[in-house]
């Protein structure tokens, strides 16, 4: 297993914060117990011993009598023998009712590093955020990068290893199969672990199909900013009658779940953030193997998801760029600098460069246009780059 360093840098200088939290959270099966593992791993390399290093994976059968939060509290404290410092692992915390109490109550003991990952992402919303009052940190965790897949393909060449992630996306589980049939058995695996368990089983939901319909919808409209109202008129033509609210409560689940990213619409000449009409993302394209879709097909959707995908994985924040006659693919934001960025798959025609290129008028911030074409269409202040560079990290800030 490759070692995750990008995610890895952004978490060590909090190792030894022992009055902060630090949260990870990313949809199921990707890579957390084994980040959660790879930071341990350093801590030993760092002089920690084994018996200052306390580790719970609570989907393992083995940690079921301390899913109740007095009994975690009890278990933990039980192995604190000396005022020197303790570091613990909660994977999946969510999982434990109260776990909030649990990890508030430890990390005020002073001499304890606290790190919890969780599949939800509502891990810190109520109880845990007001407990924890400001004392934690987050780190988003994705599927494999591109950069991340082509180190385990090594050898491979590059574009074919792309054509390979385009098709079955960065889950690391996925990589252990060679055979088609398997990828798509584990696959499968991984999409109902997230629907049943992830949403069906926390929300409470009866209506399976509902959901389904509404997933499926998602990822027909990739690339493209909808409304609840929009939905309400395909699940009409379904034969379905949903209200408005009931919508958004289900979309919430799915984003909650982190099966799908949101993207807000951004206006670019107001810089306001809108709170209505967004586009989504699915968080990792091998999850479109369980699902029949034109998005199969659809090249430019496909990347433009892997696009979306990356800058999260990079830390930024990510917006849909509006203005009167255009729409910026992305406006990725990061420590107060924006960057906007164009995300064709190939430039075939002058009118497709016209159309991606005129979309940055009046910009004076950073703008790339980002294409799987080796021709440098670089122009006026706009930085052209193949994307397979780009995701590899050249030519890139």
């Amino acid at each position: 297993m490759i070692k995750r360093e990008r995610a890895i840098e952004s978490i060590r200088p909090f190792y030894f914060a022992m009055d902060i939290v630090k949260v990870i959270t990313g949809i199921r099966r990707a890579g957390k117990s084994v980040l959660l593992s790879q930071i341990a791993d350093e801590l030993r390399t760092a002089g920690i011993n084994d018996d200052k290093i306390i580790f719970i994976n609570f989907e393992l059968l083995e940690y079921s009598e301390l899913m109740d939060y007095k009994k975690l509290y009890e278990h933990i404290v039980g192995k604190i023998k000396t005022d020197e410092k303790y570091f613990v692992f909660f994977d999946e915390a969510q999982l434990v009712d109260n776990f909030e109490l649990t990890v508030n109550s430890l990390r005020a003991k002073g001499n304890i590093s606290l790190f919890i990952t969780g599949s939800n992402a509502r891990l810190l919303s109520g109880e845990l955020a007001t407990r924890l009052s400001g004392r934690f940190v987050q780190f988003f965790i994705a599927p494999f990068t591109f950069s991340e897949a082509l180190q385990i393909s090594a050898g491979t060449d590059r574009k074919k290893a792309f054509a390979q992630y385009m098709k079955w996306g960065g889950l690391p589980g996925h990589f252990a199969f060679e055979n088609a049939n398997e990828k798509q058995k584990y696959l499968q695996d991984v999409y109902n672990s997230v629907v049943l368990r992830d949403i069906v089983q926390r929300s409470g939901m009866r209506d399976l199909n509902l959901l389904e319909n509404i997933i499926q919808f998602i990822i027909e409209s990739t690339g493209n900013i909808f409304s609840a109202n929009t939905i309400s008129k395909y699940l009409k033509s379904q034969g379905r009658s949903v209200s408005a609210e009931a919508l958004y409560n289900y979309i919430g689940y799915l984003t909650n779940s982190l099966l799908f990213n949101k993207v807000n619409r951004f206006d670019i000449k107001g810089k306001n953030v809108f709170l209505t009409l967004e586009k989504y993302y699915i968080a990792d394209l091998g999850l479109l193997q369980v699902k029949r879709s034109f998005l199969n097909e659809n090249l430019g959707a496909r990347f433009e998801t892997i696009i979306a995908n990356e800058l999260l994985a990079r830390g930024y924040k990510i917006y849909v760029g509006i203005r009167r006659n255009a729409e910026i693919d992305f406006v990725a934001e990061k420590n107060g600098e924006l960057e906007f960025i164009q995300a064709a798959y190939t430039i075939n025609s002058d009118e497709t460069l016209k159309r991606e290129l005129s979309a940055f008028d009046g910009i004076a911030e950073k703008k790339t246009l980002i294409t799987l074409d080796d021709y440098d269409y670089s122009a006026k202040g706009i930085k052209s780059v193949n994307a397979l560079d780009w995701l590899l990290g050249f030519n890139n800030s």
